[in-house]
């Protein structure tokens, strides 16, 4: 693999293009092309941020693994975050992803679910092709991993879905659960695991660095909470994109979807009676009722109680746990561009 670069930057330049040409060679040119294929390299193609992917290299390079073992794997969690994106784009009725119409506003929801399960099969499809590369062992222990944190995945989507149907709000303990579940394992956990797998780390070493990768995807996750509330000017320019460099959301989409974030948790607990109606009634409308003043009317609560404030508080929090678990990983230029990885994804946006 030659020399590892010194620079996160530099490895990312040189590794992700690789993860890609290996991710498309799943997603060919093929009938049903219109109604399948194409909308399935759709999300691959916008870029992204495919820190990911990067991670699974990391977590097998951190443990003197062979990082071009690990591209196929690496593939596979990309796809993996498409498929997610596609279903929770049409759950959430969201407009945009990455600048431009979601898949389901360009094809239809038939369509579009359609081609998000397709994704999750390609997952499976590509981590079963490892067994050329690692041998059956190593590959259905990635499989493994993969069918735990799908189930995660998807029973903290249930959370984050269901709070939205029966109105209800969360504690903050019951918030951060869902997160951890949600974004912790997909976001950090998963990828670093799987790195640690393919280099063939002991168990406790998996354990930590998965440790690190969860802390890390949790306090991101809080992270992309607040740049939802930034201006689109301000997100461009501390947006998280390593290859598109693009957030592409619309300013207070998550108010709009009625999302349960740390952020409204802490100003329904801090607003007046009147205030917590009012954000209330608004969290519980449908997007297309809200209004751009209302989406305006709660951000400026937000910022008047300084639930922003408190969010970062806790993101910080979080990268802090993050880094101790890093530390406690074998040193060498792949742990700092893990490290590099938790700054640039969590704390310069503050």
């Amino acid at each position: 693999m030659g020399i590892f670069p010194e620079k996160l930057g530099d490895f990312l330049h040189q590794f992700i293009p690789e993860i890609e040409r290996e991710m498309f060679e799943f997603l060919p040119d093929q009938e049903p092309e219109a109604f399948l294929y194409a909308p399935m390299r759709d999300y691959p193609r916008r870029g992204g941020k495919r820190f990911r992917p990067a991670l699974v290299l990391l977590g097998c390079k951190v443990f003197d693994g062979d990082m071009q073992t690990a591209i196929r794997t690496a593939a596979a969690f990309e796809m993996f975050q498409s498929f997610a994106v596609v279903h929770d784009d049409i759950e959430d009725d969201s407009e945009m992803r990455r600048g431009k119409p979601c898949l389901h506003k360009l094809h239809g929801i038939p369509l579009s679910i359609n081609v998000g399960d397709a994704l999750y099969a390609k997952v499976f499809e590509v981590l079963s092709a490892n067994r050329s590369l690692l041998g059956p062992a190593r590959s259905l222990d990635l499989i493994e991993e993969m069918i735990r944190g799908s189930r995660e995945t998807f029973e903290g989507q249930a959370y984050d879905v269901g709070w939205i149907r029966q109105q209800y709000i969360p504690t903050e303990h019951e918030f951060m659960e869902m997160l951890r579940k949600k974004t912790g394992w997909y976001t950090g956990r998963g990828p670093c695991t799987a790195g640690a797998i393919i280099a063939g780390a002991q168990k406790i070493d998996q354990e930590t660095i998965g440790n690190f990768g969860e802390a890390m995807a949790i306090a991101f996750q809080i992270r992309d909470d607040l740049l939802n509330l930034q201006t689109p000017e301000k997100d461009a320019s501390v947006a998280p994109g390593i290859t598109s460099g693009a957030y592409g959301k619309e300013r207070g989409g998550d108010i709009a979807e009625g999302k349960r974030t740390l952020i409204i948790i802490d100003l329904l607990r801090k607003c007046s009676s009147e205030e917590k109606h009012d954000v209330l009634n608004i969290l519980h409308k449908s997007r297309q009722e809200n209004t751009v003043e209302e989406i305006e009317r709660v951000i400026s609560l937000v910022q008047n109680y300084g639930c922003s404030e408190y969010a970062e508080k806790v993101c910080l929090e979080k990268a802090k746990v993050s880094r101790d678990f890093l530390l406690k990983l074998p040193k060498s230029s792949a742990r700092n561009a893990l490290a590099e990885m938790l700054e640039f994804l969590v704390e310069r946006a503050f």
